[in-house]
């Protein structure tokens, strides 16, 4: 008894510690990635409004803006290519969380510029990766060990997601399930939630309005909703395969297929969304956060049959051209667009199938379904969360093993009837079989066959 109380102590002594260690860490760094967040939001805010306030034809100057946000990239901080959150949880993988410092201003830029002129792009990622490199800055200042660093930094993310979109709560929990997919950092749980929460309140002190949406919505059958969640959660892993898969090529096609100076990929990328816009008769719906077609939408008005189409394509040419941004603001307008036409079309409540299908593609794409169920909770409420949790983890598992982050890890399958490389990359996983007790046996013909291919 008494070897089990001397445990218990020293136990229960260096819990208290390391729990004060790391709030007093979280508050610290969520303090300034919130000041940093909340800094730039305005920057942005005041950008996109001088640009689309001031002259009606600003999307022109997009090849210029793309060729100038990749020069600043290539030149300064390569590491700030891309979207901001996929390369935080490249460095947290393969660097043990290590940012260069001119990542935070390099990225903060870029992206302003990209975003201003009519790219197609998100503010969480740059925030994720501003977030990201303060805490990889300071973790080098506190002499941290690799493993602290990483926990530093994953708290440095979640500060900057609940700083951009107001849900402290999931982004904490969207920063702790994001590295991996089928595991949950339960270690960075608690500072991840601490520093998200003080960056949320330090970017309401400072004048950032976050949006709170309230929907209107009666059940009459609650078992037909829950089959008509089912149905549409398929239809939003569908969506979120295809986008990814665009997403995919168009970056490939960029990146391998064009033998010439990066930056000028950037100018070609520009120059064919300009077009794009000219052949939908000047309709720039498409381009920018577009955080207003996604007001829009779940406010219960309808949206173009074909804008979330044209979305996943000016997204990707944004990014995989050049443009910097982040892809979570896209998704939402793509998952909320979605959502609106399947409301359209099975005569249901519009606005909620706009809110549900905005969580739901962002549990598929970015393999973040509990993250996704709390930010519908934290956004939409309860009750719309209960139905938009059903369509959430129904999508994540019709996207199979595919994701907008390509760095993410996968720890488990999401099927026990796929075998499939384990502790490895998305990108890495092309090959898999299916199990030998499997009933779906019969498809191994056909999987074979794409692995030999592949």
């Amino acid at each position: 008894m008494k070897k089990s109380l001397l445990r218990d102590f020293a136990e229960g002594t260096v819990m208290i510690a390391s729990t004060f260690k790391w709030i007093v860490l979280a508050i610290f760094v969520g303090g300034i990635v919130g000041g940093a967040t909340a800094g730039f939001l305005k920057l942005l805010e005041m950008s996109c409004n001088i640009t689309s306030q001031t002259w009606k034809y600003y999307y022109l100057l997009m090849p210029a803006a793309f060729f100038l946000s990749s020069l600043l990239v290539v030149k300064i901080a390569p590491d700030a290519e891309g979207h901001g959150t996929e390369k935080v949880i490249q460095a947290i993988h393969q660097k043990s969380g290590k940012i260069d410092f001119k990542v935070i201003p390099i990225k903060l830029f870029s992206t302003i510029v990209t975003i201003m002129f009519g790219g197609s792009a998100g503010k969480e990622g740059p925030c994720a990766q501003i977030g990201g490199g303060i805490a990889s800055f300071f973790s080098g200042i506190f002499k941290m060990d690799k493993i602290d660093r990483k926990k530093l930094v994953v708290c440095g993310v979640s500060a900057g997601f609940a700083g951009v979109f107001g849900t402290p709560v999931a982004g904490a929990v969207f920063a702790a399930e994001v590295l991996y997919v089928g595991k949950f950092s339960y270690s960075v749980l608690l500072p991840s939630l601490i520093a998200s929460y003080v960056s949320y309140f330090v970017n309401i002190f400072l004048g950032v309005h976050h949006v709170a949406y309230s929907i209107d919505f009666t059940i009459n059958n609650n078992v037909k909703m829950f089959a008509n969640m089912i149905i549409f959660g398929v239809f939003i892993g569908l969506v979120a395969m295809i986008f990814i898969r665009v997403l995919m090529l168009i970056e490939h096609f960029f990146q391998e297929k064009f033998n010439i100076y990066k930056p000028l990929k950037g100018i070609i990328g520009g120059a064919i969304i300009v077009l794009l816009i000219f052949v939908l008769g000047g309709n720039t719906d498409a381009i920018g956060l577009g955080t207003n077609i996604i007001d829009n939408a779940i406010e219960g008005n309808c949206v173009g049959a074909g804008d979330f189409i044209i979305k996943m394509f000016t997204t990707s040419i944004t990014l995989g051209s050049g443009g910097s941004g982040g892809i979570l603001t896209p998704i939402f307008y793509i998952g909320a667009t979605a959502g609106n036409v399947w409301g359209q079309l099975v005569h249901g409540n519009i606005g909620l199938y706009s809110a549900i299908g905005m969580v739901a593609l962002l549990a598929a794409c970015a393999n973040t379904p509990l993250a996704a169920i709390i930010m519908s909770m934290e956004l939409f409420g309860v009750d719309a969360a209960s139905f938009a949790s059903i369509a959430c983890v129904v999508s994540y598992l019709i996207v199979g093993h595919k994701s907008v982050y390509p760095t993410q890890i996968i720890a488990f399958s999401k099927s026990e009837s796929i075998d499939m490389k384990m502790e490895c990359e998305i990108r890495e996983a092309n090959k898999f079989k299916i199990s030998g007790k499997s009933k779906y046996v019969i498809f191994n013909e056909i999987v074979q066959k794409v692995n030999k291919e592949s």
